[in-house]
């Protein structure tokens, strides 16, 4: 996939972020240059399975404290501090906390005013169960012509969305503070 997006023109990726897939970790650190952080969400759903279900909002609120961290070193530190904290009731967490450190905390390395929009999957995996929500209405779709112009039609409402709330989704006017490398846009048809 990485390939063929490649010879599509995509290039100056800095950041991949997933689950802890390890093909999509070992896709990712083929790439030059690339930092690859864990999908923060998907990590505290397994971190919080390793606490009691009354004790989840508290080891919820102390991870919290690491993520609200203006510098990555203040991060890391205060990662530290909350694993060893639980680490005497739970140790199988502190050792989770300890051994994904680099991978959750990426995203600290990038500037400031993009961190709230790097730690996470949650906005590709929304666009996903949308085209899947809208899809399984039609039940019925002829060819490919059909699908391929509903998907188009769902993402281009779906750009339009990512457009007016800038607060929330990055824009293409912030993108070049990432990167020296141009914004290229890539064509909708491969090989176009």
């Amino acid at each position: 996939m990485l390939r063929k997006l490649t010879r599509r023109g995509l290039c100056g990726v800095k950041l991949v972020i997933s689950d802890a897939h390890e093909g999509i970790k070992a896709a990712a650190s083929k790439l030059p240059c690339v930092t690859w952080q864990r999908c923060r969400v998907h990590f505290m759903r397994i971190a919080l399975a390793h606490a009691a279900k009354s004790g989840r909002r508290a080891v919820s609120a102390f991870f919290a404290t690491a993520f609200a961290q203006e510098q990555p070193e203040g991060a890391s530190q205060q990662r530290r501090s909350v694993a060893d904290q639980v680490r005497p009731k739970l140790p199988k967490l502190a050792t989770l906390m300890d051994d994904a450190e680099p991978d959750v905390l990426a995203y600290m390395t990038f500037r400031r005013e993009h961190r709230a929009k790097l730690h996470s999957t949650n906005p590709i995996e929304r666009l996903n169960g949308e085209i899947k929500r809208r899809t399984e209405v039609v039940r019925i779709i002829p060819n490919e012509a059909a699908i391929t112009r509903l998907v188009s039609a769902i993402l281009m409402e779906q750009s339009d969305e990512w457009a007016v709330q800038r607060a929330r989704y990055m824009t293409l006017e912030t993108m070049p503070l990432l990167s020296d490398v141009p914004i290229t846009m890539l064509s909708a048809v491969p090989g176009a």
